[in-house]
């Protein structure tokens, strides 16, 4: 049984390129590729396991892009498993331009998953044991109920796993109606749940605080982006801000961010140490920053960057 298992519903190969400039109707020559698994929980998985984590990645695929998906994560020696499913697994593109140093990312909606394959992905989730954090990250694909992660949290619950789920719409407000142990919405996210504007961090911190007050969660981990981040608990809530580092790609940030603060929960499991998982969440994300692609953080960079993170309690 693995300490850690991530669901990742709509996986992808994720592609990446680096192009002078975009211009439209030309043929525009890129550099050669990179290929990497992608999908929220899938990197995840790669995070936590250059961490050191006991973590195994859970994912439906299927098709040649399915077998692919494999063959990089063996590359990478991700602990995985896959959900076989009869659709092809998606390819996400991204192209990165020099000139305006900006990424251009293009997600194609991923293969419908029949009634029958959304059921056996969710009870393969007995099948692994009792895991003590059940994380599950990206969007649903299509076919999927909206309400599958309420499920998933509500088998989390069953099993005495905590759920920590990063997701967005229809599907994140379902599984908080379900509640889970940990939630990271990015700011337009808790907006969209809230209904309110929130222009400033008393606004923010309160409107964390009252989905655990609700019930829906017992930590918040909102992404500001270029602003930081906040960790919220019942009693407490820290702000750091973000690092000041060479940008070589955002992608992935927010995944690296997620794993660190998953891992440094699960080495303490305490919640007087959430400070110490909020530092460690942002050299990760500051990590994965210096890397081009969906590299995503290394853990030698998430170590030298610890001390340069500054949080405050507020």
């Amino acid at each position: 049984m693995s300490d850690i298992l991530t669901l990742t519903m709509n996986p992808a190969v994720d592609v990446f390129t680096s192009v002078d400039r975009v211009i439209p109707g030309h043929k525009l020559r890129c550099e050669p590729a990179q290929m990497h698994p992608g999908g929220g929980g899938i990197n995840v998985a790669r995070v936590l396991h250059r961490l050191g984590s006991d973590v195994l990645a859970l994912y439906a695929a299927g098709g040649i892009t399915g077998s692919l998906l494999a063959e990089l994560l063996a590359q990478e020696q991700t602990p995985a498993q896959a959900l076989p499913i009869a659709g092809e697994t998606r390819e996400s593109f991204t192209a990165h331009e020099h000139s305006s140093q900006q990424d251009y990312r293009f997600v194609l909606p991923g293969p419908r998953l029949s009634a029958l394959e959304c059921q056996r992905c969710l009870d393969a989730l007995s099948q692994f044991g009792r895991p003590r954090f059940l994380v599950a990250s990206g969007s649903l694909p299509p076919g999927a109920p909206e309400d599958f992660y309420a499920q998933v949290a509500g088998r989390a619950r069953q099993q005495g796993s905590k759920m920590v789920l990063d997701t967005s719409g229809a599907a994140l407000l379902a599984a908080l109606r379900a509640r889970v142990y940990l939630v990271k919405p990015s700011l337009r996210e808790l907006r969209e749940l809230t209904g309110l504007p929130l222009t400033a961090e008393p606004e923010w911190r309160d409107a964390a605080r009252a989905l655990i007050e609700q019930g829906q969660a017992e930590i918040v981990a909102l992404s500001l982006g270029e602003e930081g981040a906040l960790l919220v608990s019942a009693q407490q809530a820290w702000r750091a801000q973000a690092l000041k580092v060479e940008v070589a790609s955002t992608i992935g940030a927010g995944d690296s961010f997620l794993a660190a603060l998953v891992w440094s929960l699960a080495q303490h499991d305490q919640h007087d140490q959430l400070e110490l998982a909020l530092r460690h969440a942002m050299a990760a994300g500051a990590a994965a920053l210096l890397k081009s692609g969906t590299s995503l953080c290394q853990a030698s960079d998430v170590q030298r960057l610890l001390a340069d993170v500054r949080i405050t309690q507020v």
